[in-house]
């Protein structure tokens, strides 16, 4: 079976956020798509295969090396170009450029749009939110206690879950998102849903280590790492401020402690839809046997 390593979110090659890609997966069981994933040690691996609902172009299954998710962000953005860079068409080709993923939360639009100098980013629709609203006391406690910052750092707090249940936390500026050590085992705790926790700063102009080229620094932590570049975080993160703390379209830097550069475009447009994209770069090219 065809396989590509695709970069998403990259400023540069080696620099964003790697996904492992199989295509024409669909004569292989579960068991054996959670082995790969396991194999590859990645955040996570595709499958494509055949779409089962009208109007998808493809279905995708997506795989930690854990467990399957139904949704998430570089995922879809890293299959759906290698689905492109394979000679696949839009099946609302000429007209459209669109594709449309199936995949656990249902369909996913992914647009393509031309950028300067010739190339094209692809952005994904963020899907509808599975929980949001403040977090309670007790909760904010227990994800401050994580941060290993005070109650009084956080400026605002919020789930921002949309398949990955992610907690969104705001702090005054990116310096203080990048000094974050958190207790990764504080992650954990017997009788609770593990933590998965996202913290978005904003950069400031006086700031010497300001990249220039992004408006706010996050970083996204699970229990046993930090992820470095996170398409479902931001689209819940742009869910949340695009519009009002923050501009309809802004730029996320992430990955910067990982020695990453990811830079990720979100654009709120006037029918609430939230779109997420970035650069995405195919690193390997070979073939799967399993």
């Amino acid at each position: 079976m065809p396989f590509r390593q695709v970069d998403v979110f990259a400023s540069g090659p080696l620099l964003g956020n790697p996904l492992a890609v199989v295509h024409d997966a669909d004569g292989l069981t579960e068991e054996q798509m959670a082995a790969f994933a396991r194999w590859t040690n990645l955040s996570e691996t595709t499958f494509l295969l055949q779409p089962t609902v009208a109007g998808a172009d493809y279905r995708v299954r997506i795989f930690t090396p854990t467990g399957e998710l139904p949704f998430a962000g570089h995922p879809t953005l890293g299959s759906a170009h290698a689905w492109l860079e394979a000679g696949n068409k839009p099946f609302g080709a000429p007209t459209s450029t669109d594709v449309v993923q199936e995949c656990g939360v249902g369909l996913v639009t992914v647009r393509q749009t031309l950028v300067s100098g010739g190339g094209v980013r692809l952005a994904f629709a963020a899907p509808p939110p599975t929980r949001s609203g403040p977090l309670t006391p007790p909760q904010l406690q227990r994800v401050t206690a994580a941060l290993r910052v005070a109650p009084d750092d956080v400026v605002d707090a919020e789930w921002v879950s949309n398949g990955p249940r992610w907690v969104a936390v705001r702090l005054r500026d990116a310096a203080a998102v990048l000094a974050l050590e958190p207790d990764l085992e504080r992650f954990r705790a017997p009788g609770e849903e593990d933590l998965e926790i996202g913290v978005v700063g904003p950069w400031v102009d006086e700031d010497p280590a300001n990249p220039g080229d992004a408006d706010v620094e996050v970083r996204a932590f699970l229990p046993d790492r930090e992820d470095p570049v996170t398409g479902s975080l931001n689209a819940g993160l742009g869910r949340w401020l695009a519009g009002s703390v923050l501009p309809a379209s802004y730029v996320a830097s992430q990955g910067t402690a990982l020695r990453r550069r990811g830079r990720v475009h979100v654009d709120l447009e006037r029918d609430g839809r939230v779109w997420v994209g970035g650069s995405t770069l195919t690193t390997v090219r070979g073939s799967v046997t399993l």
